[in-house]
C-alpha cells in the first residue's frame, strides 16, 4: 500500500493567477515596508543569539525568500525570530557556530519530512498551556540577555544559564555605563511612543514630505536612525555594532560546509528536534494568525516543506534558524500585501541595504538594539494569561506555571518535554474520568425484571482505552449467576489495551460459567473487534452473544431463562 503524500505545490503559483501591475505595485510596497522593520530585528535576534549581526540579515534574506517563495502562505514572512534566541545561544555555548549550522540544518530536514507525511495539522495539538508557558518564559530569557547592553556593562562571556545570568549581571554592576542606558532609554522610549506620538505631532505633514504617514515607519527604525546618528555626532562613549564585530560585510557569503562528525552530531538530537518543533509551532501560529487577517486558509504541509528547505539551505550561506514571524507578517498584511512576491521583495531589499548601506552600519550602538528586543520580548509574552490563571483548572495552571520556570531557569527542551507529557497525562485522566458505567434495570427495560440475579445488564460510555479498563476489570469482580450483557453503542473508541479487557473478561466469563452478550458495535469498536479477531471469539458460542442494540441483547439473554424459543424471539423481531 502506498502513503499518499502531499503534492509539492508552492502557494505563489496560485497567487499568481491574475496578477497585474496593481497588484505588484501593493507587494512592492509591502515588501518595502516589512523590510524597514526586519532590518534592526534581524541584527539584535543575531546578536542575542551570540551570533554576528549579519547572521540575522543573511537569514532574513535567504530563508525570507525562500519561505516566500515556496511557502503555503500568501502573506507569511519568514526570518530569524526571536523564540529561536535561548535556544540558539545555547547551542553555540555549548557545542559552537559549526554545530549550529548541523543542528539547523537537520532540524530542516524533519520540518520537510513533516510537512511531506502531513503533519502539519498534528502541530496543532500541543496544548495551548504549553505554547504560554514557554513562550512567555523565552520572552523573559530574551529581556533578561538584553540587560548586559542594555546598561553597558562590561562583560567578556555572558553564560548559558539562568543563575548564572544573574550572578554575572549582579557582580558587574559596578561596570555600569551611564551613557549606554541613556541611549538605551531614550530608545526604548521612541519605540514605545512612536506610533502613538507621530500622528498627533501639528503641522508634521505640511513640514516634511509624507509627513502625514510618518506613523506607519516603525519606532524601532525611528529609533536606530535617531540614536546612531545621536553618539556618532556627540561621539558617545557605548559600543556599536562596529566596535565589537567589526560592521557587516557589504556581500552575501559563500557556500561553506562546517566540520561534520558523528560524535558531536549525537549530542544534538534534542535540539534539533526542539528547533524543528519550535519552528513548526511558530510557522503554523503565525500562518493562522494572517488566515484569520485576510480570510484565506494556508495550506500547513507546504508550508513545513518550505521551512524545512529554508532552514536546511541557510545556514550554509552564514544563517541561524527561521521561521514565520508574527511582527512582520502582520505589517505585510496591514502593508496591502496581496502574494508571496511581498517577501520575495522584503528579503531584495534588505539585500539592496547590504551592498549598499553595509558601512553605516557599524555604527548602530548595541543600547539601542537591546531596548528594541526588551520591546519585542514584552510584546511577546501572553502576561495576562498569568492573572487568568485562578479561573482555570489545577492541571491547566499547573502545567502553564512549570513550563515557564523550566524554560526560564533550566532549559527549554526540558520544559517542552515535561509540557507535552504533563498535557499527554491530564488528558488521559480526563478521557478517562469521562468513561463511565450505569447498570439497566426494568425500568430501561421490562425484561430484565425478576431476573435481577442471574442477569446483569450494563451500558458503557466514553472511550475504552488503557486509562479506562478499569470499568471492565470492576464488571469481572462481580459477575451474574447466567449471563451478562453489554451495552456498547456510547463507546466511541477501544484501543487495544481495551480490546484486551474485553477479551480477559470474556475469558472469565467463561471460567464461571457465565454468558457474554455485546451489542452496539459502531464503527472504530467493530472495526478492532474484528482485526484483533475479539469478534470471532464473542460468536464462538453463538452468534446470538452479538447484537445490533441493546434491546435484542437482553431478550437473547432472557430466553433461555424463560424458555422461549429462538424461533419465537426472531418472530418477536420480525424474522430479523
Amino acid at each position: 500500500m502506498s502513503l499518499p503524500l502531499p503534492a509539492f505545490r508552492p502557494r505563489l503559483i496560485d497567487a499568481l493567477q491574475g496578477y497585474d501591475r496593481a497588484r505588484f505595485a501593493k507587494d512592492l510596497g509591502a515588501g518595502v515596508t516589512v523590510a524597514v522593520v526586519a532590518l534592526p530585528l534581524a541584527m539584535a535576534f543575531a546578536i542575542a543569539s551570540g551570533l554576528k549581526p549579519e547572521a540575522g540579515l543573511f537569514t532574513a534574506i535567504i530563508a525570507g525568500f525562500l519561505i516566500s517563495l515556496l511557502g503555503g502562505s500568501r502573506v507569511q514572512i519568514g526570518g530569524p525570530a526571536g523564540a529561536f534566541i535561548v535556544i540558539v545561544y545555547g547551542i553555540v555555548e555549548r557545542y559552537g557556530v559549526g554545530n549550529l549550522i548541523i543542528a539547523t540544518a537537520l532540524s530542516g530536514v524533519l520540518l520537510f519530512l513533516m510537512g511531506l507525511f502531513k503533519l502539519g495539522t498534528l502541530v496543532r495539538f500541543i496544548p495551548v498551556a504549553v505554547i504560554i508557558g514557554f513562550t512567555n518564559g523565552i520572552a523573559v530569557l530574551i529581556g533578561l540577555s538584553q540587560v548586559k547592553d542594555f546598561l553597558g556593562l562590561t562583560i567578556a562571556k555572558m553564560p548559558g544559564d539562568f543563575f548564572g545570568i544573574l550572578g554575572t549581571l549582579w557582580a558587574h554592576l559596578n561596570t555600569l555605563n551611564p551613557w549606554a542606558l541613556g541611549v538605551a532609554l531614550a530608545s526604548l522610549a521612541i519605540v514605545v511612543g512612536w506610533q502613538r506620538l507621530a500622528p498627533r505631532v501639528p503641522g508634521i505633514g505640511p513640514i516634511l514630505p509624507f509627513g502625514d504617514k510618518l506613523s506607519s515607519v516603525p519606532g524601532s527604525i525611528v529609533a536606530l536612525v535617531l540614536a546612531t546618528a545621536v553618539v556618532g555626532v556627540f561621539q558617545l562613549p557605548v559600543e556599536t555594532i562596529g566596535s565589537r564585530f567589526g560592521g557587516i560585510p557589504a556581500a552575501l557569503p559563500a557556500f561553506h560546509l562546517p566540520n561534520f562528525s558523528w560524535e558531536s552530531a549525537r549530542y544534538l538530537l534534542m535540539p534539533v528536534i526542539t528547533l524543528a518543533l519550535l519552528g513548526a509551532i511558530e510557522s503554523l501560529l503565525c500562518a493562522r494568525v494572517a488566515d484569520g487577517m485576510i480570510g484565506d486558509r494556508h495550506d500547513p504541509n507546504q508550508e513545513l516543506m518550505a521551512q524545512g528547505i529554508a532552514n536546511f539551505v541557510t545556514p550554509f550561506f552564514g544563517g541561524m534558524p527561521a521561521t514565520g514571524t508574527i511582527a512582520r507578517t502582520v505589517t505585510n498584511v496591514k502593508s496591502g500585501a496581496t502574494s508571496p512576491v511581498a517577501g520575495m521583495v522584503h528579503a531584495g531589499a534588505l539585500l539592496a541595504v547590504i551592498l549598499v548601506a553595509a558601512p553605516l552600519a557599524g555604527s548602530i550602538p548595541l543600547a539601542t538594539l537591546a531596548a528594541i528586543l526588551m520591546f519585542v520580548a514584552w510584546n511577546m509574552g501572553e502576561w495576562r494569561e498569568f492573572a487568568r490563571l485562578k479561573s482555570y483548572r489545577l492541571p491547566y495552571r499547573v502545567t502553564l506555571v512549570a513550563v515557564f520556570l523550566l524554560t526560564v531557569i533550566f532549559d527549554l527542551t526540558v520544559a517542552v518535554e515535561f509540557g507535552i507529557f504533563a498535557a499527554c497525562v491530564t488528558f488521559i485522566y480526563r478521557i478517562s474520568s469521562l468513561s463511565r458505567s450505569e447498570r439497566l434495570t426494568a425500568a430501561d427495560h421490562a425484561e430484565l425484571a425478576g431476573h435481577e440475579g442471574q442477569l446483569q445488564a450494563w451500558r458503557l460510555y466514553g472511550a475504552l482505552f488503557f486509562g479506562a479498563t478499569k470499568l471492565v476489570e470492576a464488571l469481572e469482580d462481580h459477575l451474574p449467576a447466567h449471563t451478562l450483557v453489554l451495552d456498547l453503542k456510547n463507546v466511541i473508541y477501544v484501543d487495544s489495551t481495551g480490546a484486551e479487557a474485553l477479551e480477559n473478561l470474556l475469558h472469565t466469563c467463561r471460567k464461571q460459567g457465565v454468558r457474554l452478550v455485546v451489542s452496539g458495535l459502531m464503527n472504530q469498536p467493530r472495526d478492532i473487534a474484528e482485526r484483533t479477531g475479539l469478534l470471532d471469539q464473542f460468536t464462538a458460542r453463538s452468534a446470538d452473544d452479538v447484537q445490533p442494540d441493546v434491546a435484542r441483547a437482553v431478550h437473547a439473554a432472557v430466553q433461555p431463562l424463560t424458555g422461549q424459543s429462538a424461533r419465537a424471539e426472531d418472530s418477536a423481531y420480525g424474522g430479523a
